[in-house]
């Protein structure tokens, strides 16, 4: 059977064109949908929202960070589809060891047309995985990956993007969000900080943050929200935001850019 390498350097033994699919990560759930993989993804986790027909038909098998062992042992998966950030390393190490786990590592634009390229080969989708990577690279203007940058008008805006209430959290220069609100045109003020790390109003206060972009998740960030900020920091702009479009790096990267578009013409 041919041997692959995931997108943490684990060797994983897959049976070409695997037909009993399970995926732990929504956005890649989204992905083996929209490489039309319907008929061999038998499980997805609570999270997988999209597309709303799976989420509604396919077998649940927890939670990202909770799975359920004995549904996977029921569904006899010949692949598993995981994420290195998302999911529980005790829980995929356990997982790996009667099934074929593939792992993927994303923390940038060029990261996620790996991903995709890989997700198509190991699937037999490599045309239509082609295809998807030469939109995306083509929607956004990228010269050189990673780092590419969508082009506009505005000026970076000094941004701080929270993920998360009590304690608020934000994200920093390693993650995958920092590399779309690069793309997206922002300056994000915690690039030099890692993965994500906890911020007061007052500190975002003092390092005069222009735009505060609170996303709809992990956290679901609502008008209350916004105005009980915006008391506090009344000069710093504050915007709801789609979080999908700054976290899901499958074929939701196809949908990205005319909403950073949209997004910069909102904020002007």
């Amino acid at each position: 059977m041919p041997e692959f390498i995931d997108q943490t350097g684990r060797s994983v033994i897959i049976q070409k064109n695997p037909q009993r699919i399970i995926s732990l990560v929504p956005s890649q759930t989204e992905l083996l949908f929209d490489l039309g993989l319907d008929t061999v993804v038998t499980g997805i986790t609570k999270f997988c929202v999209h597309p709303e027909e799976w989420f509604h038909t396919k077998r649940s098998v927890g939670g990202t960070k909770q799975v359920r062992m004995d549904v996977i042992e029921q569904l006899q998966p010949d692949l598993i589809i995981a994420n290195k950030e998302e999911n529980v390393k005790e829980q995929v190490e356990e997982l790996a060891k009667q099934y074929p786990v593939w792992v993927s590592d994303v923390n940038n634009l060029e990261d996620a047309c790996k991903m995709i390229e890989q997700i198509g080969r190991i699937t037999c989708k490599q045309a239509p995985a082609d295809k998807m990577i030469s939109l995306v690279r083509r929607n956004f203007v990228a010269p050189a990956l990673p780092g590419g940058r969508l082009q506009t008008s505005n000026s970076k805006a000094r941004t701080c993007y929270l993920i998360w209430r009590n304690p608020y959290m934000t994200v920093g220069g390693d993650t995958f969000i920092h590399a779309m609100l690069e793309a997206a045109g922002f300056d994000n003020l915690f690039r030099n900080r890692t993965r994500y790390p906890e911020v007061s109003i007052s500190e975002i206060g003092t390092m005069n943050c222009e735009l505060l972009l609170l996303s709809s998740e992990p956290y679901p960030f609502q008008q209350k929200h916004m105005d009980e900020l915006q008391a506090q920091i009344p000069d710093t702009k504050i915007v709801l935001v789609d979080g999908e479009m700054f976290s899901w790096y499958g074929s939701h990267l196809l949908k990205a850019p005319s909403y950073f578009t949209n997004l910069q013409q909102q904020i002007k």
